[in-house]
């Protein structure tokens, strides 16, 4: 059994208006060294898998297909061993 931790994050050319607020806000508060903020997804999958090679397939079909964008989203994902709950 795996633990997918999946991050999807816009591509460096897209642009990112939740971003930008974000920056303002923080600003407003008083952050004033925050250059920019790029805001994206995190989500945590679990897989009933027996061997990494395969959980790591499946998880990169499920991003390509679903998760992620792939015309303006990028993905990364770590994959943990967990014990069956």
């Amino acid at each position: 059994m795996y633990l997918a931790k999946v991050f999807i994050r816009l591509k460096p050319t897209v642009s990112d208006p939740q971003g930008r607020t974000i920056q303002g806000g923080l600003r407003q508060l008083g952050f004033d060294s925050v250059e920019s903020v790029r805001a994206g997804k995190y989500m945590e999958v679990r897989l009933d898998e027996d061997d990494e090679e395969s959980a790591g397939r499946i998880v990169r079909d499920m991003c390509e297909k679903l998760l992620a964008n792939p015309i303006i989203e990028d993905y990364t994902f770590e994959l943990e061993p967990i014990s069956p709950a």
